[in-house]
């Protein structure tokens, strides 16, 4: 099962993990295997880029792969015009690939989303 982790972390944090992995591969020792991540430096950011909608939309594209953007907008009876940028920001955040005839895929089966209250900022 393909997962991405979708979170909030400081901008420190991001380095410190970045740095740590760094110095293990460094000194040769074999890394885990990698979790895909999707990351956000407050939750106002993550909640405006991972909406309701949007969310919808991948696990709609999860369970019916290979439509198009026309097809998912219908489907959801939704306005194309807003789909298109929904799956427009949606695939620059990883969540959704789109081959070169327009068919959605979604690249994950699992989205994890989580967000430390001790280190995230609201705003």
């Amino acid at each position: 099962m393909k997962t991405i982790e979708i979170g909030v972390i400081t901008p420190e944090a991001d380095r410190a993990r970045a740095l740590a992995v760094a110095r293990q591969i460094d000194s040769g020792t074999d890394l885990p295997e990698a979790t895909a991540r999707l990351n956000f430096t407050s939750i106002k950011q993550l909640f405006s880029a991972i909406t309701e909608k949007r969310l919808e939309l991948v696990r709609h594209v999860a369970s019916h792969e290979g439509l198009n953007i026309r097809q998912l907008a219908q489907a959801l009876e939704r306005d194309y015009k807003n789909v298109y940028e929904d799956v427009r920001k949606l695939c620059e955040y990883g969540l959704l690939e789109k081959d070169d005839r327009g068919a959605l895929r979604a690249p994950f089966d699992q989205l994890v989303i989580r967000a430390d209250l001790h280190q995230a900022r609201v705003a």
